[in-house]
Protein backbone atom coordinates (compact mmCIF):
# COMPACT_ATOMS: atom_id res chain seq x y z
CA UNK A 1 0.00 0.00 0.00
CA UNK A 2 0.72 3.48 -0.61
CA UNK A 3 -0.01 7.42 -0.16
CA UNK A 4 -1.47 9.22 -2.80
CA UNK A 5 -3.14 12.48 -3.87
CA UNK A 6 -5.90 11.65 -5.75
CA UNK A 7 -8.47 13.99 -7.46
CA UNK A 8 -11.78 12.74 -8.08
CA UNK A 9 -14.56 15.16 -9.66
CA UNK A 10 -18.04 15.29 -8.13
CA UNK A 11 -21.02 17.08 -9.71
CA UNK A 12 -18.35 19.16 -11.95
CA UNK A 13 -16.43 19.77 -8.67
CA UNK A 14 -12.89 18.92 -8.14
CA UNK A 15 -12.06 17.06 -4.57
CA UNK A 16 -8.64 16.11 -3.68
CA UNK A 17 -8.27 13.58 -0.72
CA UNK A 18 -5.36 11.27 0.66
CA UNK A 19 -6.04 8.05 -0.11
CA UNK A 20 -4.07 4.36 0.29
CA UNK A 21 -3.71 2.41 -2.38
CA UNK A 22 -2.46 -0.84 -3.64
CA UNK A 23 0.29 -1.09 -6.89
CA UNK A 24 -2.43 -3.02 -8.68
CA UNK A 25 -4.38 0.14 -9.15
CA UNK A 26 -1.52 2.33 -11.43
CA UNK A 27 -1.46 2.66 -14.71
CA UNK A 28 0.03 0.58 -17.08
CA UNK A 29 4.11 0.89 -17.48
CA UNK A 30 7.52 -0.84 -17.45
CA UNK A 31 9.36 0.95 -14.30
CA UNK A 32 7.67 1.72 -10.92
CA UNK A 33 9.21 4.18 -9.03
CA UNK A 34 9.03 5.27 -5.47
CA UNK A 35 8.82 8.91 -5.48
CA UNK A 36 11.12 10.95 -3.14
CA UNK A 37 10.37 13.83 -4.14
CA UNK A 38 7.34 15.52 -6.78
CA UNK A 39 6.86 19.73 -7.22
CA UNK A 40 3.89 21.68 -7.24
CA UNK A 41 3.62 24.64 -9.47
CA UNK A 42 0.58 26.74 -11.07
CA UNK A 43 -0.20 24.67 -13.21
CA UNK A 44 -0.63 21.60 -10.80
CA UNK A 45 -2.27 24.16 -8.54
CA UNK A 46 -5.38 24.53 -11.19
CA UNK A 47 -5.36 20.73 -11.59
CA UNK A 48 -5.71 20.40 -7.76
CA UNK A 49 -8.04 23.22 -6.98
CA UNK A 50 -10.47 22.73 -9.89
CA UNK A 51 -9.92 26.00 -11.20
CA UNK A 52 -8.23 25.31 -14.44
CA UNK A 53 -9.54 22.39 -16.66
CA UNK A 54 -6.07 20.53 -16.68
CA UNK A 55 -7.60 17.47 -16.16
CA UNK A 56 -10.48 15.51 -17.88
CA UNK A 57 -10.08 12.00 -16.67
CA UNK A 58 -10.62 10.91 -13.15
CA UNK A 59 -9.34 9.81 -10.52
CA UNK A 60 -6.08 10.81 -11.53
CA UNK A 61 -3.38 11.65 -9.32
CA UNK A 62 -1.49 15.03 -9.84
CA UNK A 63 1.87 16.23 -10.32
CA UNK A 64 3.31 17.21 -13.54
CA UNK A 65 6.96 16.60 -12.60
CA UNK A 66 8.95 13.44 -10.62
CA UNK A 67 12.30 12.26 -9.00
CA UNK A 68 12.77 9.11 -7.45
CA UNK A 69 14.28 5.08 -6.92
CA UNK A 70 13.47 2.28 -9.47
CA UNK A 71 11.66 -0.80 -7.59
CA UNK A 72 11.07 -2.82 -10.52
CA UNK A 73 11.97 -2.57 -14.18
CA UNK A 74 11.42 -4.66 -17.44
CA UNK A 75 12.75 -2.57 -19.59
CA UNK A 76 17.03 -3.01 -19.66
CA UNK A 77 17.91 0.77 -19.37
CA UNK A 78 16.76 0.59 -15.93
CA UNK A 79 17.28 -1.45 -12.64
CA UNK A 80 16.27 -1.54 -9.39
CA UNK A 81 18.31 1.51 -7.54
CA UNK A 82 18.52 3.95 -10.46
CA UNK A 83 17.68 7.10 -9.50
CA UNK A 84 15.50 9.25 -12.28
CA UNK A 85 13.58 11.75 -13.30
CA UNK A 86 10.16 11.90 -15.31
CA UNK A 87 8.93 15.35 -16.99
CA UNK A 88 6.26 15.53 -19.62
CA UNK A 89 4.36 13.12 -21.70
CA UNK A 90 1.13 14.31 -19.70
CA UNK A 91 1.68 12.75 -16.18
CA UNK A 92 -0.50 14.52 -13.67
CA UNK A 93 -2.75 14.97 -16.74
CA UNK A 94 -3.39 12.02 -18.41
CA UNK A 95 -1.36 9.54 -16.41
CA UNK A 96 -1.19 9.36 -12.77
CA UNK A 97 1.72 11.73 -11.97
CA UNK A 98 4.22 12.72 -9.03
CA UNK A 99 2.08 13.44 -5.92
CA UNK A 100 2.30 9.37 -4.91
CA UNK A 101 4.86 7.59 -2.65
CA UNK A 102 4.65 5.21 -5.81
CA UNK A 103 4.42 5.41 -9.74
CA UNK A 104 4.73 3.29 -12.96
CA UNK A 105 5.83 4.71 -15.66
CA UNK A 106 7.09 3.95 -19.34
CA UNK A 107 11.01 3.91 -19.63
CA UNK A 108 10.78 6.17 -22.71
CA UNK A 109 9.44 8.94 -20.44
CA UNK A 110 12.58 8.52 -17.92
CA UNK A 111 15.81 10.18 -17.82
CA UNK A 112 18.76 8.82 -15.59
CA UNK A 113 19.48 12.00 -12.47
CA UNK A 114 23.03 13.60 -13.61
CA UNK A 115 25.26 13.39 -11.24
CA UNK A 116 25.77 15.79 -8.66
CA UNK A 117 22.02 16.60 -8.65
CA UNK A 118 19.73 15.60 -5.65
CA UNK A 119 16.02 14.73 -6.26
CA UNK A 120 15.41 17.97 -4.29
CA UNK A 121 16.85 19.96 -6.15
CA UNK A 122 15.87 18.16 -9.64
CA UNK A 123 12.08 18.88 -8.81
CA UNK A 124 13.60 22.63 -7.64
CA UNK A 125 14.32 22.93 -11.87
CA UNK A 126 11.72 20.64 -13.44
CA UNK A 127 9.38 21.22 -15.93
CA UNK A 128 10.25 24.65 -16.34
CA UNK A 129 14.11 24.35 -15.89
CA UNK A 130 14.02 21.64 -19.15
CA UNK A 131 11.70 24.04 -20.87
CA UNK A 132 14.24 27.30 -20.31
CA UNK A 133 17.42 24.79 -21.46
CA UNK A 134 15.48 23.91 -24.68
CA UNK A 135 15.24 28.06 -25.24
CA UNK A 136 18.72 28.26 -23.90
CA UNK A 137 19.76 25.66 -26.69
CA UNK A 138 17.66 27.18 -29.22
CA UNK A 139 20.53 30.01 -29.15
CA UNK A 140 23.71 27.58 -29.23
CA UNK A 141 22.30 25.66 -31.77
CA UNK A 142 22.62 28.77 -34.86
CA UNK A 143 25.92 30.04 -33.02
CA UNK A 144 24.39 33.14 -31.14
CA UNK A 145 27.46 34.62 -29.46
CA UNK A 146 27.15 36.89 -26.33
CA UNK A 147 29.23 39.56 -28.33
CA UNK A 148 26.45 39.89 -30.90
CA UNK A 149 23.82 41.81 -28.32
CA UNK A 150 21.19 42.09 -25.83
CA UNK A 151 18.89 38.95 -25.34
CA UNK A 152 15.06 39.60 -24.14
CA UNK A 153 13.43 37.16 -22.04
CA UNK A 154 9.15 37.68 -21.92
CA UNK A 155 7.75 36.57 -18.72
CA UNK A 156 10.98 36.87 -16.48
CA UNK A 157 9.59 36.55 -13.06
CA UNK A 158 7.91 33.14 -14.03
CA UNK A 159 9.32 29.49 -13.75
CA UNK A 160 11.16 29.49 -16.75
CA UNK A 161 11.42 33.39 -17.53
CA UNK A 162 13.70 32.82 -14.23
CA UNK A 163 15.68 29.94 -15.36
CA UNK A 164 16.32 31.40 -18.52
CA UNK A 165 17.48 34.46 -17.48
CA UNK A 166 19.99 32.51 -14.95
CA UNK A 167 21.78 30.19 -17.70
CA UNK A 168 22.03 33.05 -19.99
CA UNK A 169 23.66 35.17 -17.49
CA UNK A 170 25.84 31.73 -16.93
CA UNK A 171 26.96 31.82 -20.35
CA UNK A 172 27.85 35.88 -20.86
CA UNK A 173 24.39 37.12 -22.39
CA UNK A 174 23.46 40.27 -21.50
CA UNK A 175 20.30 39.69 -20.64
CA UNK A 176 17.07 42.03 -21.28
CA UNK A 177 14.33 40.85 -18.69
CA UNK A 178 10.77 41.89 -19.28
CA UNK A 179 8.39 41.52 -16.18
CA UNK A 180 4.31 42.96 -15.38
CA UNK A 181 5.86 44.06 -11.42
CA UNK A 182 9.55 45.64 -12.34
CA UNK A 183 9.92 47.56 -8.93
CA UNK A 184 9.06 44.18 -7.08
CA UNK A 185 10.88 41.95 -9.10
CA UNK A 186 13.66 44.02 -10.57
CA UNK A 187 15.54 43.21 -7.82
CA UNK A 188 15.41 39.67 -7.72
CA UNK A 189 16.11 39.57 -11.60
CA UNK A 190 18.88 41.39 -10.89
CA UNK A 191 20.35 39.10 -8.80
CA UNK A 192 19.36 36.13 -11.63
CA UNK A 193 21.76 38.04 -13.72
CA UNK A 194 19.64 40.25 -15.63
CA UNK A 195 21.28 43.55 -16.88
CA UNK A 196 18.12 45.73 -17.74
CA UNK A 197 14.41 45.28 -16.70
CA UNK A 198 11.87 46.17 -18.93
CA UNK A 199 8.52 46.85 -17.74
CA UNK A 200 5.46 44.70 -19.45
CA UNK A 201 3.94 48.06 -20.30
CA UNK A 202 6.88 49.30 -22.84
CA UNK A 203 6.04 46.25 -25.13
CA UNK A 204 2.07 47.07 -24.48
CA UNK A 205 2.68 50.31 -25.98
CA UNK A 206 3.68 48.64 -29.22
CA UNK A 207 1.50 47.79 -32.62
CA UNK A 208 3.43 47.76 -35.57
CA UNK A 209 4.83 44.74 -37.27
CA UNK A 210 7.99 46.25 -37.63
CA UNK A 211 10.17 48.56 -35.13
CA UNK A 212 13.79 49.92 -34.61
CA UNK A 213 15.74 46.67 -34.55
CA UNK A 214 17.12 46.07 -30.69
CA UNK A 215 17.52 42.55 -29.76
CA UNK A 216 19.62 39.73 -30.89
CA UNK A 217 18.03 36.76 -29.56
CA UNK A 218 14.76 36.03 -27.36
CA UNK A 219 12.61 34.24 -25.36
CA UNK A 220 9.33 34.41 -24.97
CA UNK A 221 7.25 32.55 -22.64
CA UNK A 222 3.93 34.28 -22.93
CA UNK A 223 2.72 34.17 -26.53
CA UNK A 224 0.23 35.54 -28.58
CA UNK A 225 0.29 39.37 -28.18
CA UNK A 226 4.00 39.88 -26.50
CA UNK A 227 5.09 37.63 -28.89
CA UNK A 228 4.00 39.53 -31.73
CA UNK A 229 5.57 42.86 -30.55
CA UNK A 230 9.20 40.55 -30.01
CA UNK A 231 9.00 39.49 -33.18
CA UNK A 232 8.88 43.00 -34.28
CA UNK A 233 12.20 44.53 -32.52
CA UNK A 234 14.11 41.66 -33.41
CA UNK A 235 17.57 41.75 -35.31
CA UNK A 236 17.88 41.11 -38.89
CA UNK A 237 18.66 37.34 -38.73
CA UNK A 238 17.68 36.69 -34.96
CA UNK A 239 16.09 33.85 -33.08
CA UNK A 240 13.06 33.78 -31.19
CA UNK A 241 12.62 30.39 -29.17
CA UNK A 242 9.05 30.56 -27.96
CA UNK A 243 7.64 28.24 -25.67
CA UNK A 244 4.43 30.04 -23.83
CA UNK A 245 0.79 30.05 -24.55
CA UNK A 246 -0.28 32.07 -21.04
CA UNK A 247 -1.51 35.20 -23.49
CA UNK A 248 -3.31 33.06 -25.61
CA UNK A 249 -3.07 30.91 -29.40
CA UNK A 250 -3.45 33.54 -31.87
CA UNK A 251 -0.48 35.45 -33.19
CA UNK A 252 -1.32 38.57 -34.54
CA UNK A 253 1.59 39.45 -36.92
CA UNK A 254 2.50 39.73 -40.23
CA UNK A 255 5.33 37.44 -42.57
CA UNK A 256 7.32 40.90 -42.28
CA UNK A 257 9.82 40.14 -39.30
CA UNK A 258 10.34 36.29 -41.28
CA UNK A 259 11.23 37.76 -44.66
CA UNK A 260 12.19 41.45 -44.33
CA UNK A 261 13.95 40.96 -41.01
CA UNK A 262 15.30 36.83 -41.52
CA UNK A 263 14.07 36.25 -38.11
CA UNK A 264 13.62 32.62 -36.98
CA UNK A 265 11.14 31.46 -34.95
CA UNK A 266 11.34 28.56 -32.93
CA UNK A 267 8.94 26.37 -31.06
CA UNK A 268 10.16 24.87 -27.54
CA UNK A 269 7.94 22.33 -26.53
CA UNK A 270 9.70 20.44 -23.59
CA UNK A 271 6.39 17.82 -22.73
CA UNK A 272 7.68 15.60 -25.80
CA UNK A 273 11.00 16.67 -26.07
CA UNK A 274 13.18 13.04 -27.84
CA UNK A 275 15.10 11.15 -24.57
CA UNK A 276 18.36 11.87 -26.06
CA UNK A 277 18.00 16.07 -26.10
CA UNK A 278 16.19 15.55 -22.75
CA UNK A 279 19.04 13.79 -20.96
CA UNK A 280 21.65 16.17 -22.58
CA UNK A 281 19.40 19.27 -21.26
CA UNK A 282 19.53 18.04 -17.61
CA UNK A 283 23.07 17.15 -18.20
CA UNK A 284 23.68 20.78 -19.01
CA UNK A 285 21.33 22.27 -16.51
CA UNK A 286 23.60 20.32 -13.95
CA UNK A 287 26.73 21.82 -14.68
CA UNK A 288 24.94 25.58 -15.65
CA UNK A 289 22.92 26.27 -12.91
CA UNK A 290 25.17 27.82 -10.19
CA UNK A 291 25.23 26.79 -6.35
CA UNK A 292 22.93 30.09 -5.65
CA UNK A 293 20.04 28.64 -7.45
CA UNK A 294 19.61 26.43 -4.87
CA UNK A 295 19.62 29.27 -2.11
CA UNK A 296 16.28 30.20 -3.40
CA UNK A 297 13.01 30.56 -1.61
CA UNK A 298 11.74 26.63 -1.20
CA UNK A 299 9.23 25.47 0.46
CA UNK A 300 9.08 22.15 1.21
CA UNK A 301 6.04 20.28 2.42
CA UNK A 302 4.31 17.10 3.07
CA UNK A 303 1.75 15.10 0.79
CA UNK A 304 -1.06 16.09 2.76
CA UNK A 305 -0.39 19.84 2.60
CA UNK A 306 -0.11 20.12 -1.34
CA UNK A 307 -3.90 21.00 -1.41
CA UNK A 308 -3.75 23.88 0.90
CA UNK A 309 -0.58 25.35 -0.68
CA UNK A 310 -2.26 24.72 -3.87
CA UNK A 311 -5.22 27.11 -3.29
CA UNK A 312 -1.97 29.51 -2.26
CA UNK A 313 -0.24 29.67 -5.52
CA UNK A 314 -3.24 29.83 -7.23
CA UNK A 315 -4.26 33.09 -5.38
CA UNK A 316 -0.33 34.21 -5.92
CA UNK A 317 0.49 33.76 -2.30
CA UNK A 318 3.64 31.91 -2.41
CA UNK A 319 6.98 32.87 -3.45
CA UNK A 320 9.69 30.53 -4.88
CA UNK A 321 9.51 26.69 -5.46
CA UNK A 322 7.64 24.40 -3.83
CA UNK A 323 8.29 20.62 -3.19
CA UNK A 324 6.37 17.75 -2.35
CA UNK A 325 8.91 14.94 0.05
CA UNK A 326 7.10 11.84 -0.62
Amino acid sequence: MFKALVLNQVEKNTLASIDSLNESVLPEGEVLVEVNYSSLNYKDGLAITGKGKIIRDFPMVPGIDMAGTVIHSDDERFKPGDQVIHTGWGVGENHWGGMAEKARLKADWLVPLPKGLSAKNAMMIGTAGLTAMLCVEAFTDTDLEPSAGEVLVTGASGGVGSIAVTLLSQLGYQVAAVTGRAKKNGPLLKELGATRIIDRAEFEESSRPLERQQWAGAIDTVGSKMLAKVLAKMNYGSTVAACGLAGGFDLPTTVMPFILRNVRLQGIDSVSCPTKKRVACWEALTKLLPDSYYEQACTEIQLDEAPYYAEAITNGQVTGRVVIKL
